[in-house]
């Protein structure tokens, strides 16, 4: 229906667009201006002959053009035409005759159109107006009767009978009015007289015609015009004032008065400087209105001490006076004193004495009287004093001795201090240096230095900077070092070391070797360059440190070649057991003598290990019947220095109880091929416990014999060669071996097989630490060194200095002699000075050259000529004034310094002095010098101006008087001005009274014959040559004020564009006024013109020119009428009009406006259809207002013209809200303009749903995985169907569609979200019940009717571990008995068994691993870590236990893992008969032949150690009182006992620290038995007398000392160095 009905109504619209272009017409109302809001104007209802009900129906409604005002509207219940805003004619329509407003009534269904005119018609609202409250007019009272002035109309806003339309003056007995038209003059019916009345107000009144009438009145004031016949005077001749200097700026001085008689131009007096200086005019203004003289500049007291001023009055016609302004500066203490240093004695020497002088200050202060007085004075902290002396000057002397080392340089502050209020001062600072004399010898920086080196150093290396200090300066405090002659082990010094002169940088002249001695002293002497020089002396100790240069020597076992070293291991010998011990030594010290061990190769790696300090070779474990008899071991040794050297040996072992077991010593190897290898082992066994049984009774049975003669044994036949020792090594029978005072006890035990040695301590005396050897000051080394001055290195005899030493220069005592005599000379000069000193004085013009001679001061002072140069004669200036003369010091003569110019330095004064100060010095003497400058005729006289310019009425009466300026002389007395001098002519003479020069009128002027002529007035001097300078007079005759001003044209047209830019003169306007001067300069301004007019023109006062200022419209007024008023200097007046024609520019854009729109549009909407009515307005004119309308393509719509500029927007195609569901239409209106502008507007429209789309997934199908064992309501996934409809047809329903899986339901296994789509498991799901399955889910919308679609969902459930590996083979224990059994012969690798296992799971969840988790035998078996095999890791040996049990453990690769465990028997046997019970695998071995064998060793074995303990215990306690070592009797140490803090060192070490010691025994010597090599200590703490025990001590333990043939022990105590 509605597709139908917009049809219908399209084709009813391009119908009624026919008609109306016929039948449509113009409705006009005429009402008058200022109806109320709301008035009825009419009933446009029935005049249009429409019913009431369809004004409403219709949409009727008043548009206007663009943005004009709306000021009517209809009322749409009756159709009435109301006034719907403030109607003002002449606000709208101005003087326009005729006002009408045009509106639009526009109808729609269909479209009618209706033009409305509305004539307004004027009430008498506003009274008539002038443009001003008050005319003012200004008449000569030399005006003639009938003189006509013109008055400016008024201004009624309305127009036709109720404008103006007469005027009314009121009565007066001197003015008449006359009106022509628009022309109102005043008329001057009576002679003016101003000494009766001056001024007179007029009344004039303006009337309408309007009923009831309206008026306006103005006041015409009328001043009456004097004549300028009298020139100003001032009320004093000379004013008087006092300024102090530096006033600040705008600081009146004084204020001059002149008056006047006259009055107006004639009276108004303006002030201004006469003829003054550049300077002056810099420093005074004057205030050209009120006379007042202000400062505007600096004004310094010290520059000018007064001015005199010449002051001008002058009146507004160029007559004038003058009067004579004097100041006074007072002085203002504003400058601060400066200090002069005017003699100085720089450098001083630090002997000088007290009270000599050593400059001369001199104190200077510009200002005048107390200002000027100074003080002057130093600070306290300085030994020096200012002594006043002559005038300003001070002399600075000392007060006190000096120190140039204690203070080189004194900065002494002079302050000046001056005694104005407040006071000022300023300061000075001057710098003395004091001079150095040579006393103080060099002094070292330490008492002593200590120096430390490594042996093998490099020849030239440096070893230490010893530096002396001397704080005197220069060659004074130059330090120069050398070595002091001495002596070190027999050598002298300079072949050991070298200094270095300059920096005192100690070298090394050879290479040092720490073995040969390891410290020495030297003695180096510092001296400086001073005359005589002055040395001190200090010691330099040098300590030379090890260096890791000696490798370790291996003492046992001895190196190869020289005897077979093969120790026998006991076959039982358990872990830690003491195999061997490998000793070496190392001829260093410190820490690069300490030593560690390693066993670099070996036969078994596991079998032995070593000592990593003690060299000590022990068993890691038990022996095995397995282990190789024959063991091979190498064995590193090296230090600990940096970078370490190292040495090796080889270790031969045997495995074994006996040497009957071995077939060939040197060939340990033998055959195991022989199957009877048990039955030869059992034999060598017995052969060797017999053997050893026999060698042990005959190695007792000669020790019993060879008691005294104690051999070390190594339980066998094998000794340490006694023939060798390490370099650097000897017996310790005789003198001591020992490099270093050590002190060892060695303890020999017997019983243990396993500990050959005990080693017990060391006793250092006053070991040095490693980390501090050089580290001490001198006196720590007393004790070894002794007194430096009875060194035995280095024998030096050393001279000391006193540094208080009273020897002096002799040259400096003749100084301090002479300064002390010129002391007291300069007191007595100080005295006689102030008696005998005066002034000179000299006279000599200005301007003579430079270098001229003004007299000889040396004469006129009784001074020889050398006396000049010699006393240091000078010209002192005050402050910083120029020094205009200077002094020939060769001949004494003063003479020109600079160019002296009179009238410069001293202006107008009558005399001229400059003062300058001769100071001569030795002794000091001043004396003024007065320079009196004499005055040339070097200057002209002057004007001060070129040309003097005076305006006179030619109606000035003969004998008027012109005061002329006086010109000015800068010379002085006779060289000034004398006389004036004035060019014949017709009209003027000249008079001269003193200063008062006058012009006087000697006959009457006349403009008309002429109207200006120039006087020339000549001023000269009294000089010789005489000089003169003149000035022209330029007078001027004046006219009367008799013309007014007249326009050109009456009216003025112009025609201007719109939005012409600001400043576009738009016509010029010219009036002439044939008077001259004041009278005839014409200003121009606007009549009574509204402020808008004012906003938008002006007019140039000068020139005419009328301007645009402001914006111009001509949408807003196309013309302009304006009043133009031109006026003379002396107020006559004239008018004229200028009409201004605006044409109109294409400005303006056309606006488009949405008068009625259909939104939304149902998408089926058949093209065609309206939809919309769009009116555009363009409030340009003409062809500027045509406009033309358009929308862009790519829219299904279109603009179709209508009524005038009324547009229908319609369908062109049909309509998909899915493809776009909103149209912005963007509708461009362009004019007919050039340029053509443009404007658019954006019509936003929707498109209306239908449902026609289903809802559409959007994926073709849906997949899920979730896993198992979920939890019942977890998410699976989520399906999204998209329907592009709006609202309820795009809103999606989701569901399952009914079906089963594995027979059930499939709401039982799933559930969907309606809204969401998101579903989820209802159930807890199996991945072994089923792996996956499908589900089919509809989407529907809520349209009308419904629309749907449906979607597959493919749900997969992914396995998780939940199920534990289930071991097949071997069955779970209980069920059956699973034994295997493994060959004997089995090699590595070979297959055992296998382990069977699987997993329920899938995926890696069944990925199994399997491990052994426990074993019998760890290393025999290994499992395949994913095959299950399980297999031999070794070949099986005769040692393995026969019974195998494994556990094994199978890991799934699940996330958590699950496992099984399982548990195999193994049985290491080739047949089962070797087994007589199957669970118990241990069996008989009694019946072994091996046994047997077995037995018979050990009985063997243990008769031969029984008879070998017996025969011990019987020596033994035979001789208990006298110990033997080792197995040289029966009786041996008591193993109980140690002394104190000592324990044995069998197992783990004993000593509390970790100290390493070698100990060696020889043979062939019953004096010595020990041989000593070294200690490793690290970081040994000194222990002084810790082991100081006399041998006595340990009587009771080991007997006396000196009859024991078995121990003999040294004690070798620390013997200081001498």
């Amino acid at each position: 229906m509605d597709s139908t009905f917009i049809a219908f109504r399209t084709r009813i619209s391009y119908f009624v667009l026919l008609w109306l272009h016929v039948a449509y017409g113009d409705i006009s109302y005429s009402f008058p201006e200022e109806m109320k809001r709301g008035s009825v104007i009419g009933n446009i209802a029935k005049d249009l002959g429409l019913e009431t009900g369809a004004i409403s129906n219709r949409r009727a409604r008043i548009d206007t053009d663009g943005t004009d005002k709306r000021y009517c509207d209809i009322n749409l219940k009756n159709g009435e035409l109301i006034v719907a805003d403030r109607i003002d004619r002449e606000e709208l329509c101005g003087e326009k005759a005729s006002c009408i407003i045009k509106h639009e009534l526009v109808l729609e269904n269909p479209l009618e159109l209706h033009r409305i005119s509305l004539h307004i018609q004027d009430i008498n609202d506003n009274p008539p107006q002038f443009n001003d409250d008050s005319i003012n007019l200004e008449i000569q009272e030399s005006a003639d009767r009938g003189a006509r002035f013109v008055i400016e109309e008024a201004h009624d806003a309305d127009v036709g009978q109720n404008s103006v339309q007469q005027y009314s003056l009121k009565k007066n007995d001197h003015f008449v009015l006359v009106v022509d038209g628009n022309m109102i003059e005043l008329v001057l019916d009576k002679e003016l007289d101003r000494e009766k009345q001056q001024e007179m107000n007029l009344l004039l009144t303006a009337l309408d015609g309007g009923s009831p009438q309206r008026s306006g009145t103005v006041v015409i004031h009328v001043t009456v015009l004097d004549a300028n016949d009298n020139a100003p005077v001032f009320s004093q001749t000379v004013y008087k004032a006092s300024l102090p200097e530096n006033s600040p700026l705008d600081t009146v001085v004084v204020t001059v008065s002149a008056s006047d008689a006259d009055e107006g131009v004639n009276g108004d007096v303006s002030y201004d400087f006469g003829h003054v200086s550049e300077d002056v005019k810099k420093i005074f203004s004057i205030d050209r209105k009120v006379g007042e003289i202000k400062v505007i500049g600096t004004i310094d007291y010290e520059t000018t001490t007064s001015f005199e001023i010449r002051v001008k009055a002058k009146d507004g016609l160029g007559l004038s006076s003058y009067a004579k302004v004097i100041i006074s500066i007072t002085d203002v203490n504003d400058n601060t004193p400066v200090v002069n240093l005017k003699s100085l004695t720089n450098p001083i020497p630090e002997n000088v004495s007290p009270g000599t002088e050593v400059g001369i200050i001199n104190v200077q202060d510009r200002d005048s009287e107390n200002n000027r007085q100074v003080r002057c004075s130093i600070q306290q902290n300085a030994p020096f004093k200012l002594v006043p002396s002559i005038k300003n000057y001070y002399s600075l002397v000392t007060t006190g001795q000096l120190d140039r080392e204690l203070v080189s340089d004194y900065n002494i502050t002079i302050t000046a201090t001056d005694e104005g209020s407040p006071p000022l001062s300023s300061s000075k600072t001057v710098q003395l240096s004091v001079a150095d004399i040579n006393d103080n010898p060099p002094v070292f920086e330490e008492q002593s230095y200590s120096a430390s080196v490594s042996e093998n150093n490099k020849p030239g290396s440096t070893l230490c900077s010893v530096t002396a200090r001397d704080p005197d300066w220069r060659q004074n405090g130059t330090v120069i070092y050398s070595l002091l002659a001495g002596e070190v082990n027999g050598a002298p010094v300079s072949s050991y070391l070298s200094v270095n002169g300059d920096t005192g940088v100690i070298h090394a002249v050879r290479s040092f070797d720490y073995e040969q001695f390891r410290s020495f002293k030297v003695h180096v002497m510092a001296r400086d360059n001073g005359s005589p020089p002055l040395s001190s002396n200090v010691t330099v100790s040098v300590f030379i440190s090890d260096v890791n240069d000696n490798s370790p020597q291996i003492l046992y076992p001895a190196p190869e070649g020289n005897s077979f070293m093969t120790e026998l291991v006991p076959k039982a010998a358990h872990g830690g057991s003491l195999v061997s011990k490998v000793i070496a030594v190392d001829a260093d010290s410190g820490q690069n003598a300490w030593l560690s061990y390693h066993i670099v190769k070996s036969t078994d790696p596991g079998l032995f290990t070593i000592g990593l300090h003690s060299g000590e070779i022990r068993t890691q474990r038990d022996i095995s019947e397995s282990d190789s008899m024959k063991q091979n071991l190498i064995v590193s040794v090296k230090d600990n220095g940096q970078p370490s050297l190292s040495a090796t040996c080889s270790m031969y072992l045997l495995i074994s109880d006996n040497l009957a077991e071995v077939p060939e010593l040197k060939d340990i190897s033998y055959d195991e091929k022989n199957s009877k290898l048990t039955s030869y082992l059992i034999i060598a066994l017995v052969s060797v416990s017999t053997f050893f049984l026999t060698f042990i009774i005959i190695i007792l049975g000669v020790r019993f014999c060879r008691r005294r003669k104690p051999r070390l044994l190594f339980d066998g036949a094998v000794a340490i060669p006694s023939a060798y020792l390490p370099p650097n090594y000897a017996d310790v029978d005789g003198t001591g071996t020992l490099r270093s005072t050590y002190n060892y006890d060695a303890y020999l035990t017997t019983g243990s097989r396993t500990s050959d040695f005990k080693f017990v301590t060391s006793y250092n005396d006053n070991t040095l630490p490693a980390d501090q050897t050089l580290r001490k000051s001198p006196s720590d080394f007393a004790e070894v060194f002794g007194d430096c001055d009875r060194s035995p290195e280095v024998g030096t005899h050393l001279v000391s200095v006193n540094s208080c030493s009273p020897v002096r220069n002799y040259w400096l005592m003749m100084d301090s002699t002479f300064i002390a005599f010129r002391t007291r000379i300069f007191y007595f000069v100080f005295l006689w000075l102030h008696a005998a000193y005066g002034d000179i004085s000299y006279s000599f013009p200005e301007e003579m050259k430079r270098g001229s001679v003004i007299g000889n001061i040396a004469k006129d002072l009784g001074l020889e000529t050398g006396a000049i140069s010699n006393r240091r004669a000078r010209i002192d200036t005050d402050g910083t004034d120029k020094r205009y003369c200077d002094i020939n010091l060769k001949n004494g003569e003063l003479i020109v310094a600079d160019r002296i110019d009179r009238e410069e330095l001293c202006g107008e004064k009558a005399s001229c002095i400059i003062k300058h100060e001769l100071v001569l010095e030795n002794p000091l003497e001043l004396h003024r010098i007065s320079l009196h400058i004499q005055d040339i005729n070097d200057n002209p006289p002057q004007f001060n101006e070129g040309l003097i310019n005076l305006e006179i009425h030619e109606s000035a009466v003969r004998g008027a008087r012109f005061v002329i300026e006086e010109a000015h002389d800068a010379d002085v007395g006779q060289n000034s001005v004398q006389q004036y001098s004035l060019k014949k002519n017709d009209h003027f003479v000249l008079v001269v009274d003193g200063n008062m020069i006058e012009l006087v009128l000697d006959k009457e002027l006349d403009r008309e014959k002429q109207q200006e002529m120039n006087l020339l007035l000549t001023a000269l001097d009294g000089g010789s040559p005489q000089r003169s300078g003149t000035v022209v007079i330029h007078v001027t005759v004046l006219d009367a004020n008799d013309n007014a001003p007249v326009f050109s044209q009456t009216v003025y047209k112009a025609s201007l564009p719109e939005n012409s830019p600001l400043d576009t003169v738009v016509v010029t306007v010219s009036a002439s006024d044939a008077d001259e001067g004041v009278n005839g300069d014409v200003s121009y301004d606007f009549g009574h013109v509204s402020e808008d007019v004012k906003k938008i023109f002006s007019i140039d006062r000068k020139v005419g020119e009328i301007k645009v200022i402001g914006t111009i419209d001509y949408e807003t007024t196309t013309s302009f009428e304006i009043r133009v008023k031109a006026k003379d200097g002396l107020g006559l007046s004239s008018y004229a009009k200028v009409i201004i024609s605006i044409t109109d520019v294409n400005d303006n854009a056309p606006v488009v406006n949405l008068k009625s729109l259909t939104n939304p549009i149902p998408e089926n909407v058949s093209p065609g259809t309206e939809v919309g009515i769009i009116n555009v307005q363009d409030r340009d004119s003409e062809n500027n207002r045509q406009v033309r309308c358009s929308i862009q393509q790519n829219a299904p719509f279109k603009l179709v013209p209508s009524i005038k500029n009324y547009y229908s927007l319609v369908t062109t195609g049909q309509l998909d809200r899915e493809l776009v569901s909103d149209y912005n239409i963007t509708i461009t209106a362009t004019d007919e303009g050039s340029p053509p502008l443009s404007s658019s507007k954006t019509v936003q429209l929707s498109v209306a749903d239908i449902n026609d789309n289903p809802p559409v997934f959007e994926e073709q199908s849906y997949s899920a995985s979730v896993s198992e064992n979920n939890k019942p309501g977890s998410t699976l996934c989520s399906v999204t169907a998209r329907d592009p409809d709006w609202r309820q047809n795009g809103t999606v329903i989701y569901s399952l569609l009914a079906g089963e899986v594995n027979g059930a339901p499939v709401s039982s296994y799933l559930s969907v979200n309606g809204d969401t789509g998101v579903i989820h498991a209802v159930r807890s799901f199996d991945y072994e019940q089923f792996r996956s399955f499908k589900v089919h889910v509809m989407a529907r919308d809520n349209g009308s009717p419904p629309l749907s679609s449906n979607v597959t969902v493919s749900v997969f459930i992914s396995d998780v571990n939940d199920n534990s590996p289930q071991i097949l083979y071997p069955a779970p224990e209980g069920n059956s008995f699973m034994t295997e059994l493994v060959p004997k012969a089995a090699h590595g690798g070979s297959l055992v068994s296998k382990v069977i296992a699987v997993d329920a799971d899938s995926g890696q969840n069944a990925w199994l691993s399997y491990h052994i988790v426990k074993s019998t035998d760890p290393g025999l078996f290994t499992i395949g870590l994913h095959s299950g095999e399980i297999r031999t890791q070794r070949d099986i040996s005769e040692s393995d236990s026969m019974k195998q049990n494994l556990i094994v453990s199978v890991k799934d690769n699940g996330q958590p893992s699950l496992s099984a465990t399982c548990s195999m028997y193994l049985l290491i046997s080739d047949n089962l008969a070797e087994v007589p019970e199957l669970k118990d695998i241990s069996y008989d071995e009694k019946n072994s032949k091996l046994t047997s064998y077995l037995i018979i060793a050990l009985v063997s074995v243990s008769t031969f150690f029984l008879t070998f303990i017996i025969i011990i215990l019987g020596v033994r306690f035979c001789r208990r009182r006298k110990p033997r070592l080792l197995f040289d009797g029966a009786v041996a140490i008591p193993s109980a006992y140690l002394p104190p803090n000592y324990a044995d060192v069998d197992g783990t070490g004993t000593l509390r620290s970790t100290y390493n010691y070698d100990a060696y025994l020889t043979t062939g010597s019953r004096t010595s038995d020990f041989k000593f090599v070294t200690s490793y200590n690290d970081n040994t703490l000194p222990a002084d007398q810790t082991l100081r025990k006399s041998p006595s001590d340990f009587a009771e333990v080991f007997g006396d000392s000196n009859v024991s043939p078995e121990v003999r022990t040294c004690f070798i105590y620390p013997v200081k160095d001498v």
